[in-house]
């Protein structure tokens, strides 16, 4: 290792100072897989802050230094942080820009696009911040390697070929399941090629959990403790659903979201001994897509005894801590994707109320897919049905999932290789293999 130069490497599409825990998720997940093989490595995450900053976690039980670059959709066209401004520098050779210079100098691209945002599905505004970053490396020419996501859907035909332009152009892309695969495929077409573009499996299938710092209330510890006499359910609650009166015609919900949680929640209190612990995924109470609101509001419409089996578990520092207190509970309902890979990735029995085509196909990377309730195709009663049914039989459940989890912890340790490796410039040699390939 002492004798390779070191790597530099930047990322984009997985800021960590957005409150949505699993965009973070993807970066701590990535920055991990990068050090545990390439300790020396030099990291730039693009988030959306100013300027160049230092920034550090820890992976395992040592320190990684890394650093951030803002790099954002903004107005400000002056600023060096505009992914415009960044984009008309860059043909420009640079004119100074910061962000440019880093792109150009790495020896590799990565993109998430937030799992699950290469899609029009959120809006155009989303899509072109997504778009952008990719268009920056491409135009540097930067190697690209689009990390295991979502590619699509998309309703606009100019979305679409905007997408199956960079795809193509990409050295490396990778698909987060079966499903995705298919959609990657179709968008590249006749310039499908088995040794670039592959299936492999979500970048948060290999976070590391941490115990939150804080301490964790008498109460909800005392659930934890081995001694407890009855089972622990989480639930997580959307606020990109629940808060919005408009969500079900936004994403073609036949389900009325809150009407479904509600009536899980009043299953598990009326025909269970279970206690049930809320836990958000999108933190801070300013967002209109706030979980914490979400949670808050559902808490406060329970009767005085209904409460003393309900709360809202500690909001976490972020998503590996978020991780570790998921990994405690007996079963795990979830919106949030990167909420249910918690559980997943942790041997926990886990369902998800799902409002696109995304989450069955990252459960079935577990074999789990039954347990995706899908509120597209599903009236409220048969949304809480599945879910029911996943509840009484987590225990099977949960040996099932212990059967099927080492394969794809495998499959991401694999797939982390042959990412890293294919970062090393043609000088070097590469320490991946690209076996994951057809997996």
């Amino acid at each position: 290792m002492a004798s390779q130069r070191p790597l530099h490497v930047c990322l984009f599409g997985a800021p960590g100072d957005t409150p949505n825990f699993g965009v973070s998720a993807l970066m701590y997940a990535t920055i991990s897989g990068i050090a545990q093989r390439r300790p020396e490595a030099s990291v730039t995450v693009f988030d959306n802050g100013w300027g160049v900053r230092p920034a550090s976690t820890s992976v395992g039980e040592r320190p990684f230094s890394y650093q951030l670059c803002g790099a954002r959709l903004s107005r400000r066209y002056h600023r060096p942080e505009s992914l415009w401004n960044m984009r008309v520098s860059g043909w420009l050779r640079g004119l100074g820009n910061a962000g440019v210079r880093l792109v150009r100098d790495a020896d590799a691209v990565l993109d998430v696009s937030g799992g699950d945002s290469f899609s029009d599905l959120y809006g155009q505004k989303r899509f072109r911040s997504m778009v952008l970053p990719k268009l920056i490396a491409l135009e540097q020419r930067t190697p690209l390697i689009l990390l295991p996501q979502t590619y699509g859907p998309f309703s606009d035909a100019t979305a679409r070929r905007a997408a199956a332009s960079v795809v193509r152009r990409a050295s490396m892309a990778w698909a987060r399941d079966a499903d995705s695969f298919q959609a990657l495929r179709e968008l590249l077409g006749e310039a499908f090629d088995a040794t670039r573009h592959f299936l492999g499996v979500d970048m948060a299938f290999g976070l590391e959990p941490v115990e939150p710092p804080t301490p964790i209330s008498d109460w909800v510890r005392a659930w934890f403790s081995e001694d407890a006499d009855a089972p622990i359910a989480g639930l997580n609650v959307s606020g990109l659903l629940y808060n919005d009166a408009t969500a079900a015609h936004r994403y073609g919900l036949r389900a009325d979201y809150r009407t479904a949680v509600s009536g899980l929640l009043r299953q598990l209190l009326q025909e269970s001994d279970a206690r049930v612990l809320l836990i958000p995924h999108v933190a801070g109470g300013a967002s209109k897509e706030s979980d914490v609101n979400a949670c808050a509001h559902l808490l406060g419409s329970l009767s005085p005894g209904d409460r003393e089996r309900v709360t809202i578990g500690p909001e976490p520092h972020g998503p590996r801590e978020a991780k570790w207190l998921i990994a405690q509970l007996d079963w795990f309902c979830g919106t949030r994707m990167h909420a249910t890979i918690a559980a997943l990735s942790s041997g926990v029995p886990a369902a998800a109320i799902a409002y696109s085509v995304k989450t069955r196909g990252v459960f079935a990377t577990c074999g789990q897919q039954e347990q995706v309730a899908d509120a597209r195709h599903l009236e409220p009663d048969g949304v809480v049905a599945v879910l029911w049914k996943g509840w009484c039989d987590r225990e099977a459940i949960r040996a099932d999932l212990a059967a099927q989890l080492p394969r794809t912890v495998e499959r991401a340790q694999r797939q982390m290789d042959a990412i890293v490796g294919a970062c090393v410039r043609p000088s070097e040699p590469a320490n991946g293999s690209l076996e994951t390939k057809g997996t």
